[in-house]
């Protein structure tokens, strides 16, 4: 074969792209800037028999494999500097009907724009995902995946039938298995595992099937929930020279009361959704965003009243309060992140702040002592439909919790960032003071979410409860996953910093 200027042809392991190609550094750094790999290759992809013949090859010379849809996972698993050979999804990326399954085909590569557009456009339907329209569902699924309409439709993962997955056995052999959440398929437990365990655990996946529990009928546009038509959206903003501690306090308890009031499964409450974004001082405001389905009876005076809860008492004067409709798949309702670096840590809660905690807060976000516009506390609406599945039907536990909190720094240039790192790392040992300095699941919390991982849970000079970060995300479904990874990879041949490892 003919290497003309390091651009390798496509061949029946994929397309593959060395250091001396020019397209390498542009797949060996992801959404998180912090990391970058190195590995020997990476391999791009084009269908599951070319993962299937990657993954031998790899087993076969001894390489750590690494796995990469949309790059977006906030530490450096895929680009690690152990990995060796990087698989890239990315072109797996079809939406489709699949008239045979009752369920739409999705591979692990299509951004959740793509899905979105695609759905809606050819059948009016959607998925309870993320507002990052640039995240490959791959990874976002895996982990349980939520987003503007979980309250309403549960997590993504909720509506996962069937998974294709590249496993390795024991002789270092590698095969397709397709698993489905149906009662009697022997392979139930990998798609389980799917449904909210992470990815890079136990195989490369190559396909999702997609249909909502309980469904019948054959037609397209009954199998998923129906996307709205229309977004009403509230957006209230303070600027930080009009807040004071007593302000910033009710604001945070008013929002975790509303929460603990109008979470429980099947509530008309759960058709309302919305984040409170508390920015550092530096960054200049903070405010919420709240939104409601704008077809739904009365929902201008439903969404106000949720509002009017919130700000109540607040006593500052908002510097921007609108009201808007905006179509469903108009950008605005899908903000963009911006890439760079950045540290997030997160952590469930199944009820509001304490007052400790909301002292903790104001102290680290009105200091003075610390400047960056990027630095915040965002805090998002969960519950609902979320939670009325058991702890154990998935494989995400945290089916008890109410909002989803995470804890932010990013978008500085150059250097390790230790400053930033320092300031999110103590911000959120103390608010976590009376727990260990972790979200430890108790009464008032929930643990944490795979999807937003964060390696220091693993280092006991950050996480001194004595639990293991295994609990914080799995909680009781643990031992299960480890069953999990024995039978379908018994050589951890997937594996990475935060992977479910094999039992002892």
């Amino acid at each position: 074969m003919t290497d003309l200027g390091g651009l390798a042809p496509a061949r029946a392991d994929g397309t593959v792209v060395r250091p001396e190609d020019t397209r390498y550094s542009s797949l060996t750094i992801g959404h998180n800037q912090r990391f970058v790999g190195r590995p020997d290759s990476v391999r791009v992809v084009h269908g599951t028999k070319q993962v299937v013949a990657v993954v031998e090859e790899a087993v076969r010379a001894g390489k750590r494999i690494g796995v990469r849809s949309g790059g977006h996972c906030f530490e450096g698993f895929t680009f690690a500097p152990e990995v060796e050979t990087l698989i890239d999804l990315s072109l797996l990326d079809e939406v489709r009907h699949d008239p045979e399954r009752r369920a739409f085909a999705i591979g692990p590569g299509a951004t959740l724009g793509h899905v979105y557009r695609t759905l809606f456009k050819e059948w009016g339907v959607t998925l309870p995902a993320g507002a990052c329209m640039d995240v490959a569902i791959g990874g976002h699924l895996t982990g349980g995946g939520y987003g503007h309409l979980s309250r309403r439709d549960g997590l993504v993962a909720d509506h996962l039938y069937a998974v294709e997955v590249v496993v390795v056995d024991e002789k270092g052999r590698a095969r397709t298995v397709v698993a489905t959440r149906e009662e009697g398929d022997p392979n139930r437990d990998l798609w389980w595992a799917h449904a909210g365990g992470g990815g890079g655990s136990f195989g490369v996946v190559t396909r999702f099937w997609l249909r909502s529990r309980g469904v019948r009928s054959d037609r397209p546009a009954d199998l998923l929930p129906k996307a709205p038509g229309n977004a009403r959206r509230r957006t209230v903003m303070y600027s930080w020279d009009g807040m004071d501690e007593a302000s910033f306090g009710t604001l945070i308890r008013n929002y975790g009361t509303w929460y603990e009031r109008n979470s429980e499964p099947g509530t008309p409450a759960c058709d309302i959704w919305g984040v409170l974004q508390l920015f550092h001082r530096s960054g200049g405001m903070l405010g919420l965003i709240s939104v409601i389905d704008d077809a739904l009876p009365g929902a201008s005076e439903r969404l106000n009243t949720h509002v009017d809860f919130l700000t109540a008492g607040v006593g500052a004067t908002p510097v921007i309060d609108t009201d808007q409709v905006i179509p469903w798949m108009s950008p605005q309702n899908w903000p963009y992140e911006p890439s760079g670096n950045y540290k997030h840590k997160a952590g469930d809660l199944r009820k509001g702040y304490t007052d400790e905690q909301i002292a903790v807060i104001w102290r680290y976000l009105s200091s003075t002592d610390y400047h960056n516009p990027a630095a915040n506390l965002g805090l998002s609406g969960f519950g609902g439909q979320v939670n009325a599945l058991p702890a154990d039907a998935t494989a995400t536990a945290q089916r008890d919790a109410i909002v989803k909190a995470v804890y932010s720094t990013g978008n500085w240039e150059g250097g390790s960032g230790a400053e930033h790192l320092d300031w999110v790392r103590s911000f959120y040992r103390d608010v976590y003071a009376a727990t260990g300095g972790v979200p430890l699941p108790d009464e008032r919390n929930s643990g944490s979410y795979i999807n937003y991982p964060d390696v220091d849970l693993l280092d006991p000079k950050l996480n001194d409860s004595g639990v293991s970060w295994t609990t914080l995300y799995y909680r009781d479904n643990y031992a299960r996953l480890q069953a999990v990874k024995k039978r379908y990879d018994p050589g951890n041949v997937f594996r990475h910093a935060m992977s479910v490892e094999l039992p002892s």
